[in-house]
């Protein structure tokens, strides 16, 4: 999209435009047809109101997402918004956007709330199918798909954030669908890999690795790409042809992987570094124990130090899209109680000092991994 904000149509440059048509003409082209947009999503929807009338209405599939409001009256008036703007009287998929909060799984299930108006939607023809996306912590993912009431979810899975597997799991028991969010980015800015990681991967690109391992797993239906440009599907459409011998080509690059985690990290962290971890509401400072100990795991890998210098500097403005604080007031902090059932309570506090000093310091920076 041209802005994350909502904008009049003709502040939208002409040449975004005809970038954003010719992506969804190449993706079209090639069977990529599931078009994923939200309301949250600026000038998306406006643009692709546009796009898409040039294109047969049985080619694509349309997904949007709207928020649950605490009124559901705004989610109404959102949703109406999303179809002005998409130009359609139905959309094939409506998802719940950010069920991250119990609060927000608490606004769309109460009797009046806003599954309930979806539910008309349903019935009136406007929305074929319902579901969620979500940023959420894993037990609430769970708990929201064991509820039975949606058609699938959006969430996030790969290589090197694999947590909600036990959600993917349940969704496959209830026969959702699983949509892949941002596997190539929040998966580690894959299309500006490291050399380290782009040679553990080897023979693949490590954005085809991820493809691979990702629908190597038959509870896994969908990935998004993110396109920016019409050649951006091109190294994804090498994914295709390995895909019967998938576990073949994996195997060697993910005991490269292994081996490097555990020449980096020790065995005994690397298999159990999370266990005990509270959650960051039960943290001194609310500081954000688990995803910390993540980015620096990463760092000493697979040297995904653009990646973690990203996502860490988010903590804290992230809202519960991205939850928790950084590192920032570590020595005012006492842990001792929260960490008291981590087998790595003495390591913990001085590899989130020394993750904080790596991540906030000179761009490139490259400190000792001890």
């Amino acid at each position: 999209q041209h802005k994350w904000q909502d904008q009049p149509p003709e502040a939208i440059p002409a040449e975004n435009q005809a970038n954003l048509e010719a992506i969804l003409a190449r993706a079209l082209s090639l069977g990529i047809n599931h078009i994923e947009t939200a309301r949250g999503y600026g000038t998306s929807e406006m643009q692709l109101g546009y796009a898409l009338g040039h294109f047969p209405r049985p080619s694509w599939i349309l997904q949007t997402k709207v928020a649950p409001k605490a009124d559901p009256q705004a989610f109404a008036a959102d949703f109406e918004k999303s179809l002005h703007y998409l130009q359609v009287d139905q959309v094939d998929l409506l998802a719940f956007h950010g069920l991250n909060l119990p609060e927000h799984w608490a606004w769309t299930r109460r009797p009046g709330g806003c599954l309930e108006m979806a539910r008309q939607w349903q019935c009136q023809g406007r929305v074929r199918f319902i579901g969620f996306s979500t940023h959420g912590p894993t037990d609430l993912i769970t708990a929201i798909i064991n509820s039975g009431e949606f058609d699938y979810v959006n969430l996030h899975w790969y290589y090197i954030n694999q947590r909600n597997w036990p959600a993917v799991e349940a969704a496959a028991v209830q026969d959702m669908g699983v949509f892949i969010i941002s596997p190539s980015d929040k998966g580690g800015r894959l299309y500006d890999p490291p050399e380290k990681l782009v040679n553990l991967c080897q023979p693949l690109s490590p954005m085809v690795f991820n493809d691979l391992f990702c629908l190597s797993h038959p509870q896994v239906h969908t990935l998004s790409l993110g396109a920016a440009r019409p050649a951006d599907f091109e190294e994804h459409l090498r994914t295709l042809p390995l895909l019967d011998q998938a576990a073949n080509h994996l195997a060697p690059i993910l005991r490269r992987l292994d081996h490097a985690g555990e020449q980096a990290l020790g065995r005994p962290w690397l298999e159990t570094w999370d266990e005990g971890l509270p959650d960051y509401t039960q943290v001194p400072g609310e500081v954000n124990i688990r995803t910390i100990l993540w980015l620096y795991n990463l760092v000493c890998s697979l040297d995904l130090w653009t990646f973690a210098r990203d996502r860490y500097n988010l903590l804290g403005q992230g809202s519960h899209w991205f939850p928790g604080q950084r590192a920032d007031a570590l020595d005012t902090l006492n842990l001792n109680t929260c960490l008291a059932a981590s087998p790595h309570r003495e390591q913990i506090p001085p590899r989130l000092a020394q993750t904080h000093q790596w991540l906030t310091g000179p761009a490139g920076r490259r400190l000792s991994h001890s």
